[in-house]
């Protein structure tokens, strides 16, 4: 598949924002499903096609849902292939809060490796692929890396787009003077800090304060002071080094795919995992001079289409039926 920038959303920011703002496809009819868990929590996940078909498993991005339009545009894009999907709410990101002190974050993986978990035992023997966007796609790189040979068989391939490979230069980004920069900050900033601020209000003993909470004005601030303390981690940059997927990739023993764009105004170009791609077979790296943030949108402006998506669905397809 070709890729042409749409000329019409010059520069990373006008093409992630449109990207984000843009309706996802119409008619999906998911059947909403809450999953109990052994830890007491749920996970509220969107089935959508057949049971029996090859299932993709989709992960969204930072404070995202199973319905942000970008979700909705690859289950759509599965679908017109054949592939069913199970589009993942993050805890606390289902529109419902969660029941424990804790949330998600960049490294989490193990509520991933349940969903795959269930998914075997419902069906042993139908394909699996797991897809992920910028944050959800860290989360299924770094578990794919790591979880190597030692994956159910029935997982046979990933597609990952936009992924933050190295969390400290891609939060350094996003924590930058710009003003593009700042209102991205503020956007994730602002429900970030709500979820936060609700823990104080519903449990006692949490290692952090209502105050220190409305200090977060950056994201090193508010990993520092929520993130790595509410999930174990000794500061910011630990809990960035051990969570960026980038560590994990030379892991990988399923094919990968990466899509990045070379102008995303989250994740630099030099955090992009270049010279890992070219020692590690199972991961296909394609970088694109434009496409902005989970953008890739070509096409005319009466008649625009998404790539990453598409492209995605192609190669998981591809990967599912062989």
């Amino acid at each position: 598949m070709s890729y042409a920038p749409a000329r019409w959303l010059p520069g990373p920011h006008l093409m992630t924002i449109f990207a984000r703002l843009a309706r996802g496809p119409a008619g999906l009819a998911p059947r909403r499903e809450r999953w109990e868990l052994d830890d007491g929590d749920f996970l509220d996940v969107d089935r959508h096609g057949e049971p029996g078909a090859p299932a993709v498993v989709i992960l969204h991005g930072l404070e995202g849902s199973s319905r942000a339009p970008y979700v909705l545009r690859l289950v759509a894009a599965c679908a017109a292939r054949g592939l069913s999907s199970v589009a993942v709410n993050f805890r606390g990101c289902s529109g419902e809060r969660n029941r424990l002190p804790r949330l998600y974050h960049s490294g989490e993986t193990t509520d991933l490796d349940r969903v795959v978990a269930r998914l075997v035992a419902e069906r042993p023997g139908r394909p699996l692929g797991v897809a992920g966007f910028s944050l959800g796609g860290n989360v299924v790189a770094k578990w794919l890396g790591e979880g190597g040979e030692r994956l159910p068989p029935e997982v046979r391939a990933g597609a990952v787009i936009s992924v933050p490979f190295d969390l400290a230069r891609c939060a350094d980004a996003i924590d930058g003077s710009g003003g593009m920069a700042r209102l991205y900050r503020a956007r994730f900033l602002r429900t970030l800090r709500a979820k936060a601020l609700d823990k104080t209000r519903r449990f006692e003993g949490l290692p952090f304060t209502a105050a220190e909470v409305r200090a977060c004005d950056t994201f090193a601030r508010f990993d520092d002071a929520v993130t790595s303390r509410l999930h174990g981690f000794a500061g910011a940059r630990d809990y960035w080094t051990r969570c960026s997927s980038g560590r994990a990739l030379p892991g990988l023993a399923r094919p990968l795919l990466a899509i990045a764009a070379e102008d995303d105004p989250i994740v630099p170009r030099e955090s992009l995992p270049l010279e890992v791609a070219r020692h590690t077979p199972a991961l296909r790296l394609e970088t694109y001079p434009a496409g902005g943030h989970v953008g890739f949108v070509s096409g005319r402006p009466w008649r625009f289409e998404f790539f990453a998506e598409a492209r995605a669905a192609t190669f998981l397809d591809e990967a599912l039926r062989r």
